[in-house]
């Protein structure tokens, strides 16, 4: 039944089961990678988990497109997740799905929209960079003339990237290869992008907390100053509304 309410039931329900499944694509994507000896049955085993888990995520963004109100405004939102599901050849950027994991610690701790803002930097930075390095590894390694052979080459070209550094040392030379280099470009400066926003936000915060102390405190001075104003005109006996009191003729 097609309803905002069916619609985020679902979603509650399989942020978990969703997660389980990008971890673990996460780990058979990476092993092959990370161990090249690896005996074919469990790169067999890895290719099945991997394919596994696109079907579920294909399933997941079906039934979430079936039960959406405005289905034509849910795949304008979400043309990522339809990439991912109809060419299997983006099926690594589904790692990115390992962000409901940050939703689902939102839910369980109330933090301010900054904190919000930093975890999810935090988490994606450490994401991406760690997903780039994979994918240009598998692209690089066996290349003529490649320059990244090893993972720990692969980290560092990632690291020096993604934070727009770039020494120059390392770069990719397949095609491939140089296609993970501009979406991580893209990335970094959008990551960039975030944390200076958020110190902006951050800054902003302060300033107009500072402003509402200062006009508070000039409020009870000005409070303050009426009350002691009053006291002294009654012990001059000149209440505002009333004579003074005369003492009686002799």
């Amino acid at each position: 039944m097609r309803s905002e309410a069916a619609f985020e039931a679902w979603r509650r329900r399989t942020i978990v089961p969703v997660s389980a499944a990008a971890l673990l694509f996460l780990a058979a994507y990476a092993w092959p990678i990370l161990d090249p000896a690896l005996d074919r049955h469990w790169e067999d085993l890895c290719a099945l988990v991997l394919w596994g888990s696109w079907a579920l995520f294909a399933c997941d963004y079906l039934t979430r497109f079936w039960l959406a109100p405005r289905r034509v405004a849910f795949v304008r939102r979400h043309l990522f997740d339809l990439a991912i599901v109809a060419v299997p050849f983006l099926r690594p950027l589904v790692l990115l799905q390992l962000a409901s994991v940050l939703n689902i610690m939102n839910r369980r701790v109330s933090i301010s929209m900054r904190g919000n803002v930093a975890r999810y930097a935090a988490a994606a930075s450490l994401l991406v960079v760690f997903c780039a390095a994979l994918a240009v590894l598998d692209a690089e390694r066996g290349a003529p003339e490649a320059t990244i052979t090893t993972f720990t080459d692969a980290l560092w070209w990632s690291a020096t990237t993604v934070t727009t550094v770039g020494y120059g040392d390392m770069y990719p030379v397949t095609a491939m290869g140089r296609l993970v280099a501009i979406g991580l470009f893209i990335a970094g400066i959008a990551l960039l992008g975030v944390v200076t926003g958020t110190l902006a936000s951050w800054f902003v915060e302060r300033i107009d907390a500072s402003q509402e102390t200062a006009a508070a405190t000039q409020a009870q001075v000005d409070a303050l100053t009426i009350e002691v104003r009053a006291l002294r005109a009654e012990l001059r006996g000149d209440v505002p509304g009333t004579e003074p009191e005369r003492s009686p003729p002799m």
